[in-house]
């Protein structure tokens, strides 16, 4: 895969890492891969370690910390990182926190780590389509699931509601905080307002141009995926794992005892 010829110390490619992380995610929440793979491919060209340079967005995902420290808190302990979910709070003002900066720091770096990456997208992903799927009374296909990554489940749902209704209709009006910082997607180039059906259908032609432009080669790790692929075995995640953290004590910045638990979160997706 040419978008990621990193290798790790254990000999595999970042991005064969990171396309198995992506499936096995799919594989553990339900969620298309297809979805989670353009998504990965818009947000960060698949890099895991990506960041923006205008806000805290980090990762495959590019969450933006308080986006994070929600879906850690919401669905950490089901894969192993009780640890890093029963350290998160929610203030009265709705924003969520750590008391310790060093274990926030911990659990804000989970986002540059592909398996934790995809796995919380995935179900993030995932609350979204019931969300949607309760309130438009039908099927939420990947684009909407993009929408609502872009606009918040409130908006898609507002959005979609629309859409489904009068599709011609155009959409500047109705989202105008939206339109003002997204000129190009709410108008044409000669400043003409978009129609939802127009601003939909471009979504979901910009996450199929990013499964595309991947090519064929997506290689999986889960033998009940895909056959005729490289097989990528979950001890291999655990030793990239290992790894890190023993880096880190190199360096001189001392892990919490509860990170050493991340070596197994692979193991535990896989199982699940």
């Amino acid at each position: 895969m040419s978008a990621l010829p990193d290798i790790t110390a254990t000999g595999i490619s970042t991005g064969n890492r990171v396309t198995n992380a992506i499936a096995m995610a799919s594989r553990r929440t339900g969620v298309d891969f297809a979805y989670l793979l353009g998504q990965a491919k818009i947000e960060s060209s698949m890099n895991p370690t990506a960041r923006a340079t205008t806000s805290s967005a980090t990762g495959l995902y590019q969450f933006i910390d308080q986006s994070w420290l929600a879906v850690i808190d919401q669905h950490g302990s089901e894969y192993g990182l009780g640890w890093a979910s029963d350290a998160i709070s929610q203030g009265s003002n709705g924003r969520y926190y750590v008391s310790d900066p060093e274990l926030r720091q911990q659990i804000l770096d989970l986002r540059k780590h592909p398996e934790t990456a995809s796995v919380m997208a995935a179900e993030h992903a995932a609350d979204n389509k019931a969300f949607l799927e309760k309130r438009l009374g039908r099927e939420a296909e990947p684009v909407d699931l993009y929408l609502a990554h872009f606009l918040g489940v409130g908006g898609a749902s507002k959005f979609l509601s629309v859409h489904d209704r009068a599709p011609d209709a155009t959409a500047a009006s109705l989202f105008p905080s939206a339109a003002r910082a997204n000129r190009s997607i709410f108008y044409d180039r000669q400043g003409n307002a978009r129609s939802f059906a127009d601003i939909r259908d471009r979504f979901a032609s910009k996450l199929q141009k990013g499964v595309d432009s991947l090519g064929g080669d997506v290689q999986y790790a889960d033998a009940s995926l895909p056959s005729g692929a490289k097989t990528v075995q979950p001890a291999d995640y655990v030793r990239i794992e290992t790894q890190r953290l023993a880096q880190q004590v190199d360096v001189g910045i001392r892990p919490q005892p509860q990170t050493a638990r991340l070596a197994y979160l692979m193991l535990a997706t896989l199982g699940r």
